[in-house]
């Protein structure tokens, strides 16, 4: 067995190990082969001389990161420490590989996580208007507002628009307390949700007031010409064709379009033909336009979304039920 001595003493340790030492204990839950003990401003570490040089590496990693941006957040120290994220050479804009599209709150490092939702990210860099499918808890939508905001922060676009086919809450709202906002809300909550990870309370809400981003069902863009606006079209497999057409015929200059769903989960009334899965066939062959398919490999959610979906997929299930015209289609 050795032993290392770490000094942090240019650190304050609150700041490295975290409120209730909560950093310091997922360090120990991602080296379990090793024996950390920190007492203020000095960190002991033993175990073999493997594994001690593979955690000095990690956790000088981590330090840059620190001294770059101020912050750790501990929700990213598996992906700080992991062996895909390196230190990076002198001119490199960033610390880490990875690709990070915006710091989110307390510093939380928002990026794609899997290959598919890279293709994603260089897909939109080449093209205009991206569609994203696949099965839930795959990222496609909060990769997609990370990709939103970015362009927001960078200038290149003007505002964000975000909007949903209204099918769960049903063609008529009247049932439902409130005005339209607090009948729709509830439904467009996984979008505030996003959003609320990637900006300040009071930007977010200064950025609703002004209209700088727009959450709306996806009947509210009737009409419209959305120039300079990066819009997202989420449940976009809840859209009939006529409701995709006139969403992507509302495109104007300078914008980016990107349409997430999921075809095996549909939700429209039986006999009712999903404008998403049409789509698949019939926009997969126009320059500027991009397909991306994520799969169970994708899901960033539990590890039980993954066999769930791997499940289903094993049945050959689809929704055959609520949408029959589905079958041709696939």
């Amino acid at each position: 067995m050795s032993e290392q001595i770490i000094s942090l003493a240019s650190y304050s340790p609150v700041e490295i190990y975290g409120v209730n030492d909560i950093n310091l204990n997922v360090l120990r839950d991602l080296f379990p082969k090793l024996k950390i003990i920190a007492r203020g401003e000095v960190m002991k570490i033993i175990g073999s001389e493997e594994d001690i040089a593979h955690f000095e590496s990690c956790f000088d990693r981590l330090l840059h990161a620190y001294d770059t941006y101020g912050v750790i957040h501990p929700s990213e120290l598996n992906r700080l420490v992991s062996p895909g994220f390196e230190k990076s050479k002198p001119g490199n804009e960033g610390p880490l590989k990875g690709d990070v599209l915006v710091y989110g709150r307390n510093g939380l490092m928002i990026q794609p996580r899997t290959e598919n939702q890279r293709k994603m990210v260089k897909a939109l860099e080449k093209d205009d208007m991206l569609f994203a499918i696949g099965p839930a808890g795959t990222g496609k939508t909060y990769t997609a507002v990370a990709l939103a905001v970015r362009a927001l922060k960078a200038r290149e676009v003007k505002r964000i628009i975000l909007t949903r086919p209204a099918v769960e809450a049903g063609e008529n709202l009247g049932f439902l307390p409130g005005d339209l906002k607090e009948k729709l809300d509830p439904y467009l909550r996984p979008l505030y949700d996003a959003l609320r990870d990637m900006l300040p309370a009071q930007k977010l809400s200064s950025y609703l007031e002004e209209g700088t981003i727009e959450i709306a069902p996806l009947a509210f863009m009737r009409g419209r010409t959305l120039s300079g606006v990066f819009a997202i079209l989420d449940e976009a497999q809840n859209a009939t064709p006529n409701q995709l057409k006139m969403f992507l015929t509302r495109m104007g200059i300078a914008s980016k379009f990107v349409i997430t769903g999921d075809i095996t989960q549909i939700d429209l009334p039986p006999r009712q033909a999903s404008g998403l899965v049409q789509s698949s066939t019939l926009l997969s062959d126009i320059e500027g336009i991009n397909f991306v398919y994520l799969n169970e490999k994708d899901v960033v959610r539990h590890i039980l979304v993954t066999r769930i979906i791997k499940a289903y997929a094993s049945e050959n299930f689809t929704n055959k039920k609520n949408n029959p015209v589905n079958e041709n289609n696939q």
